[in-house]
């Protein structure tokens, strides 16, 4: 764990593989079905035109991306292996044939070790879990799936264009073929109730979720979430507020579940509130604060 606080993705790869192990993030090509009409157009109210690919690069192919992130980390990171990261958008969503070329194009690069696959649970059709589950069998590899409530209402309002309950029918499948995944939950969503971001939590480690990925409900530019707020429909939560809700999933939860992230990271050009969402470090420094002053850790209150 974190200084014994929360267990972290780096020390689940240092006690697994024995070494450092960065992600590099890659951009497939892909659209999302809540923007091309098949569910839905303009995506979740808070999905700018990047789909969370900013830190990506664009048109260009899969080997050459990972060459230009291995670039910007080779001070610090010469020599090391890398997860390649399919970040933006929904990156199942295409044909099986596609998938798996661009999956082993990654694969086939020297430095990649494994995959994470960002996607949503609506596509995840039986053939894309056959082909995870050979990729599966023979690399290391995640799938996150973007939960972010299981608050039906609140889904409604963010449009993110499928229920919690398609979430835990493809997890259960997943959790069948041992494939891992991380569950992707937002703080602070438009309409959220006090206890909402925790049931989620608790409700995907029922499910079987490896692990998570928390950050604030923060706002970017250009997108349905910054109407909302520059008409004072929206009002972001309070830092304060955030820290609480994290710590308490954390002490709620089991000391095994690897903690991706606890906060968000967002491209400071296109943040427009709140701007305590900027300071990516302090809000770390501040979660692993009220750990320590409180006497909690991870798992402390989790109860089977």
């Amino acid at each position: 764990m974190s200084d014994n606080l929360y267990y972290t993705l780096n020390q689940y790869f240092r006690e697994n593989f024995k070494e450092k192990i960065y992600k590099v993030s890659i951009d497939g090509g892909f659209t999302c079905p809540n923007r091309d009409g098949k569910v839905g157009t303009g995506g979740c109210i808070f999905c700018g035109d990047r789909g969370s690919g900013e830190f990506t690069y664009q048109n260009i192919p899969i080997k050459e991306q990972i060459d230009k992130q291995l670039l910007l980390i080779k001070k610090k990171f010469p020599n090391g292996k890398v997860i390649a990261y399919f970040q933006n958008f929904s990156n199942t969503y295409g044909t099986v044939e596609y998938l798996e070329k661009i999956y082993r194009e990654a694969l086939s690069h020297p430095k990649v070790m494994g995959l994470a696959i960002a996607t949503r649970p609506d596509c995840m059709d039986k053939n894309v879990i056959e082909l995870l589950d050979r990729i599966n069998k023979e690399n290391f590899m995640w799938v996150e799936l973007g939960l972010q409530t299981i608050n039906e209402e609140v889904a409604k309002k963010i449009n993110r264009g499928y229920t919690a309950e398609k979430y835990f029918e493809i997890t259960k499948i997943l959790k069948e073929r041992r494939i891992k995944f991380v569950t992707h939950i937002i703080v602070g969503l438009p309409g959220e109730e006090k206890k909402d971001s925790l049931k989620a939590a608790m409700s995907s480690v029922k499910n079987g979720t490896w692990g998570l990925k928390i950050h604030s409900m923060y706002i970017n530019s250009n997108t349905k979430l910054e109407k909302l707020y520059l008409n004072k429909e929206y009002f972001p939560i309070e830092k304060n507020y955030y820290i609480n809700e994290v710590t308490k999933i954390i002490s709620s939860i089991p000391k095994n579940i690897v903690m991706h992230r606890i906060t968000g990271d967002p491209d400071k050009k296109n943040l427009i509130a709140p701007t305590w969402m900027s300071n990516k470090k302090d809000i770390i420094n501040s979660i692993s604060k009220k750990l320590r002053e409180e006497k909690i850790y991870q798992g402390k209150f989790f109860v089977d």
